[in-house]
């Protein structure tokens, strides 16, 4: 599989431009001719203006066209345009820099946007959350500018929850850096707000950043940190906080099983089941779903994690019926089923639930790792099933290249 930096920069150009912009609607966006981009996917001629004007484009740094750094896994152009907009939005408004037409809207209208934005999110569509959230951020920046002194706590939890959502977008679509900033500007108005909730709630947010980042000791303790604050007396707790606290010690059992600490990870499940059976049901709040089918469901892919292929597969076999699941939530749910089938080497089930997932899915599997994960694993299998769900995913079987299938039929 070639590295990024063995194409030459005509093909960098193609592969990013992708299916989707032809090189008419690329010499458009860029105010150069067909024949100017042309030359420069030719290596006939290419600028530094035109260069600066195709990056720009594009959605990508001019060094990713030179090929001194490699482009994120599966980001379409729509996708890093929508980086780049969510960027410039954290970044500006923590700044204090709003657009001069800026008109700053009702509390009321805010939080059904907060809740529109979490729903795109809950059903895996990040680009449409991500493109929400944006202005969003903005409009939220511009209310706290607008509220009187002492009465900015509700604006700040608003705003809180705006830069969480940004950062759960960016953390997913890879922008790691814009994902620590936005988190980072989340908890700073959450402790201005005093809003012990929500700091738990940017604090398990960070800790998911960590754990994407690879800093898994780092991740276990502020998620630990985070459960411990707001855990509540059960017998007089309500729906909405054990909701918060049942995801947030899920998670630290996800961050306890990447580490293989069963006993730690055994301890946060106890509590994730018994969190479960006290709601009953599943109940959305504070941005998340949790209940007994999320419990379960997410012990699953914690079973995978810790190599307890058996109890995975008997937890599977007692779960029948996840609609009540957010769709996100059922597909990483089948990743997981799809996961433990592989490691049990019955890998037409696992097949079947995987090509399921991203035939259902597909614009959510793009920012999964775990797809491919998979079909690495069933890659001794060489079946013309396995060969549809590599291509769904845009990976030949048995190896795992960074480009996107947009990329490989580029050229």
């Amino acid at each position: 599989m070639p590295q990024w930096s063995d194409y030459s920069t005509g093909e960098r150009i193609k592969i990013l431009r992708g299916r989707d912009i032809t090189q008419a609607d690329l010499a458009e966006l860029t105010g150069r001719s067909i024949v100017t981009i042309q030359k420069a996917e030719q290596d006939k001629a290419l600028s530094l203006p035109t260069l600066l004007a195709i990056a720009s484009a594009l959605g990508v740094d001019a060094s990713v066209i030179l090929g001194q750094q490699a482009p994120r896994k599966a980001l379409e152009h729509s996708d890093r345009m929508v980086i780049r907009d969510l960027s410039r939005a954290v970044h500006d408004t923590a700044a204090g820099i709003l657009p001069v037409d800026t008109e700053p809207v009702a509390l009321s209208e805010l939080q059904e946007t907060t809740d529109k934005c979490w729903n795109l999110y809950w059903q895996g569509r990040y680009i449409e959350a991500g493109a929400v959230v944006a202005p969003f951020l903005t409009a939220a920046a511009a209310r706290l500018h607008e509220q009187p002194a002492g009465e900015q706590a509700p604006a700040l939890g608003v705003l809180s929850d705006a830069y969480r959502l940004a950062g759960y977008v960016a953390n997913l679509m890879g922008a790691r850096d814009l994902a620590y900033a936005a988190i980072g500007h989340a908890q700073a108005a959450a402790e201005r707000a005093a809003d012990a909730m929500r700091v738990a709630l940017v604090g398990s947010g960070r800790a998911w950043v960590y754990l994407r980042d690879a800093r898994l000791p780092e991740a276990l303790a502020l998620a630990e940190k985070s459960a411990a604050d707001i855990e509540p007396r059960f017998s007089r707790a309500t729906p909405e906080e054990l909701t918060a606290y049942g995801s947030h010690v899920n998670f630290a059992a996800v961050v306890a099983s990447r580490m293989g600490d069963k006993d730690r990870a055994g301890d946060f499940l106890s509590q994730s089941h018994a969190t479960g059976a006290r709601l009953g049901r599943e109940v959305r709040a504070h941005g998340t779903l949790f209940g007994p089918v999320t419990a379960t469901t997410q012990a699953v892919g914690i079973k995978v994690a810790l190599g307890q292929t058996g109890q995975a597969l008997d937890l599977i076999h007692s779960i029948q019926d996840v609609s009540e699941l957010t769709d996100a939530a059922r597909n990483r749910y089948a990743m997981d089923k799809a996961m433990a089938h592989a490691d049990a080497r019955q890998w037409d089930a696992s097949l079947d639930t995987l090509e399921e997932a991203l035939r259902r899915s597909p614009d959510w599997a793009r920012h999964q790792t775990l797809p491919g994960v998979i079909v690495e694993k069933v890659g001794k299998a060489s079946t013309a099933r396995l060969r549809r769900v590599s291509k769904l995913i845009g990976v030949a079987p048995g190896t795992q290249g960074f480009l996107p299938a947009t990329a490989k039929t580029a050229l």
